[in-house]
């Protein structure tokens, strides 16, 4: 298996100035809006949907027992919300058909 690396907002903002032109200080701009607005709908308990990527939900999660797996100890686990992604069928095909 090859070593995978990570994309990083340095790289969304290269692709912006290479592909549409933007100077490096805009395409970071838009960058930052972008995920500033992600974060805010997330906070106020939104959902964020992108079409034909994906969508990340906000789950709660209620109390529950877990367990220590080194002594076997129950410990109580508390409520929680949890932020995961869904990836669209689009993306899936997407990343089956280059794996």
């Amino acid at each position: 298996m090859t070593p995978v690396g990570t994309l990083t907002r340095a790289d969304l903002v290269e692709a912006l100035n290479k592909e549409i032109g933007l100077s490096r200080a805009d395409s970071a701009k838009v960058v930052e809006q972008i995920l500033h607005e992600m974060c805010a709908g997330l906070s106020r308990g939104e959902n964020v949907k992108i079409s034909g990527f994906g969508t990340f939900v906000l789950r709660d999660k209620g109390e529950r027992v877990g367990r220590n797996p080194k002594t076997g100890v129950e410990v109580p686990i508390a409520p929680r919300r949890v932020l995961t992604f869904r990836a669209s069928q689009m993306m899936r095909d997407r990343i089956v058909a280059a794996g």
